[in-house]
């Protein structure tokens, strides 16, 4: 079969041709629909040497993943060939406290360091992929997995980082998000589904983007800058937003976002820019939590699909066919992918 693989640090993955996996006990061969491009590949594929809790190269990547069932392991049950699926992709241990839970994003034993999907193991930007254990899949039902595919990553980590603020929000409440891209449009979406009384602003630097926020549910869109700011403090009578979610997390997105953000509010850090918060005895205002949180639960992608059959929530999607796929992540790279490009191995 195909698969788009990094074959080393710093140089552009390649097309390659690798065995077809064949699944033991307990695991599933899912043939991939659709595989979503994200940011993270691109600080994956930028780095020096191997980030904690990646294995060796060469590593197919992809990490939003949905398909069909291709083959089931001996003593898999609840799936059959043909039905479509959705892969979680945060793989923990199993075994420890968060795991039981279904929080294998937060697994103790391997802390976050990216051991899933496109990470420890081969992702699914290739004709076939391997799943260890059948609880790593949700049924689609309805849903085109070609078009689903980024809500496995995008639309989790999206809807995790809104839930765990809820309480926050509702008459009278503003949430704040500072980049419009596919990860910002998700958050939209959802806090139009999950608080429709809350005043949602998106921000971002490229008016395109801020059309689609504006499409997706944004009561308002503002250009960064000092004006933006000015605008967010008149809104909320100079006191700030309750909830604001950094996108993006470089260094002037998250300036922004400690200036905007109020006293008892939350601050969100879900881009991987690498820039770092200004932290003082003012600011973040008091009292403001600062969190940095990773992917979601296996029932946060439950719900999240849901949201999606509801049509409460939609991906606007890109398709690129296999040998695309170091285009897509050319314009994702250059900022020029509108919602998410989706690497699609059958057509």
């Amino acid at each position: 079969m195909r698969a788009f693989q990094l074959v080393g640090w710093r140089q552009p993955p390649e097309l390659r041709e690798v065995p077809v996996p064949e699944p033991g006990p307990g695991q599933v061969l899912v043939k991939v629909a659709g595989a979503g491009a994200c940011h993270s590949d691109l600080h994956i594929m930028q780095a020096p040497a191997p980030p904690p809790g990646f294995t060796d190269l060469p590593l197919t990547l992809g990490h939003e993943n949905a398909g069909w069932v291709e083959r089931l392991g001996p003593g898999v049950t609840g799936f059959a060939p043909g039905d479509p699926v959705i892969v979680y992709g945060s793989w923990g241990c199993g075994i420890c406290a968060n795991c039981r839970q279904g929080q294998e994003n937060y697994c103790r034993q391997r802390a976050g360091q990216g051991p899933g999907l496109g990470g420890g193991h081969d992702g699914g930007m290739a004709e076939y992929l391997l799943i260890p254990a059948a609880r790593y899949l949700i049924p689609l039902g309805v849903l085109d997995p070609r078009q689903a595919a980024p809500l496995s990553d995008a639309g989790l980590t999206s809807y995790h980082a809104v839930k765990r603020s809820l309480h926050l929000l509702g008459p009278g409440s503003t949430a704040v998000v500072i980049g419009a891209g596919g990860l910002g449009q998700m958050t939209i979406q959802i806090l139009r589904a999950l608080s429709a009384a809350t005043t949602v602003v998106a921000v971002d630097t490229d008016a395109g983007k801020l059309e689609t926020a504006k499409r997706m549910g944004a009561d308002e869109a503002l250009l960064s800058g000092d004006e933006a700011i000015a605008r967010i403090k008149d809104m909320t009578a100079q006191q700030g937003a309750q909830l604001v979610l950094d996108m993006v997390g470089v260094d002037p997105t998250l300036r922004m976002a400690a200036q905007v953000a109020r006293m008892l509010g939350h601050l969100t850090i879900v881009g991987l820019g690498g820039g770092a918060l200004p932290v003082d005895f003012s600011s973040p205002p008091h009292e403001c939590s600062v969190a940095a949180p990773y992917w979601g639960s296996l029932t946060d992608l439950m719900e999240v699909i849901t949201l999606a059959q509801q049509e409460k929530i939609k991906v606007l999607v890109e398709h690129f066919p296999l040998q695309r796929a170091n285009e897509a992540y050319q314009l994702l790279h250059d900022g020029r992918i509108q919602g998410r490009a989706v690497i699609t191995p059958h057509g």
